[in-house]
């Protein structure tokens, strides 16, 4: 029996278990998304960045504190040179039981470079972005993405038996009368797919009041054509499924504005430079960087820092206050 089992678990203020760790190993990505980044970014020097050795010990304490799932993120994770140094080493805790799955999510540009060496790291599971099929609206929303790179990764990734879902934000204007198309898409190619709502992180163009697509509004008008039902599919994260019976898939919908998730919160976020933020759309932070590096006990310093987790995010999405509710971007935090 190991040792680390023993410590008793984290459970924050409200009560609820945290079980999924969230790391984002870099801020930066080789695409620009509009909703997730501005065009001229500044990025973290290299030195700020956690190290994979720190990455990997302060994600062993978290397993040892009853961590189930980590979920690597960025910006893209997979830009970060030697990146499968970390899935290597998380991978161990997957192998001998300790951790339920490793999963990751990435804009697949370059999934088909690393699709084989992911599955050999015991990833089973990956989210893909994608948010168009349509290559100019892709170059548009991505700025600096090319989208035959993209399906050729997740290709890539299905051939060595990845399973694959892919994530979609809606956004008015710009794809939702191109939804239908991309869930028939996702679905004929046997991947689940999520819509997910814009969100009001950081000083992106255009404007986020003008984009949102309320998916409750969403899932209306697609009843109006598939018979879609409750799904009592679970992944961890905050997604609500559904069956679709006309394309045999599963559809998920993550609804951060028009239906608040926060009352089954199991997540933590750690950044790449050591942030642990307690929730996406909260402010509430831990530094675990200076915690390890000045030789802290890093399960209390994990304990002291769970303390924090509030009760819900504030979302709001309003013409008079503007689209921002955090000034963090996207890829600072990992999605």
């Amino acid at each position: 029996m190991n040792h680390q089992k023993m410590e008793a678990p984290l459970i924050d203020p409200f009560g609820r278990a945290v079980t999924y760790l969230r790391i984002s190993v870099t801020d930066r990505c080789d695409f620009r998304c509009q909703y997730c980044m501005a065009e001229n970014m500044t990025f973290l020097p290299k030195k700020d960045l956690l190290s994979f050795e720190e990455l990997a010990k302060i994600s062993s304490s978290f397993v040892g504190l009853g961590t189930r799932k980590i979920r690597i993120s960025g910006g893209e994770p997979l830009v970060r040179k030697n990146i499968m140094t970390l899935f290597e080493q998380l991978g161990h805790f997957v192998a001998n039981g300790q951790l339920d799955e490793l999963t990751l999510t990435t804009n697949g540009s370059q999934l088909k470079k690393y699709a084989h060496k992911l599955y050999e790291h015991h990833v089973r599971r990956i989210n893909v972005s994608l948010d168009t099929l349509d290559a100019q609206k892709f170059a548009t929303i991505t700025r600096w993405g090319r989208l035959g790179p993209v399906l050729e990764g997740i290709q890539a990734a299905k051939d060595v038996g990845l399973k694959i879902k892919i994530n979609t934000v809606a956004m008015k204007g710009f794809n939702d009368q191109e939804i239908p198309e991309l869930i028939r898409w996702a679905h004929g190619e046997g991947h689940d797919i999520s819509l997910i709502e814009t969100m009001p992180m950081g000083d992106v163009a255009p404007d986020r009041v003008d984009q949102y697509q309320s998916l409750t509004e969403l899932l209306s008008q697609l009843r109006n054509d598939w018979t879609i039902t409750s799904s009592g599919h679970k992944t961890g994260g905050p997604a609500v499924y559904y069956d679709v019976a006309e394309t045999g898939g599963r559809l998920g919908l993550i609804t951060p504005m028009s239906h608040n998730f926060c009352e089954s919160c199991n997540r933590v976020r750690l950044t790449c430079t050591g942030i642990l933020y307690m929730c996406l759309g909260q402010e509430d932070c831990y530094n675990l960087r200076d915690a390890y590096r000045n030789g802290q006990d890093m399960n209390l310093a994990i304990r002291e820092a769970i303390t924090l987790k509030p009760k819900g995010h504030d979302f709001v999405i309003d013409r008079e206050l503007g689209g921002i509710s955090i000034d963090r971007h996207m890829s600072v935090t990992g999605g």
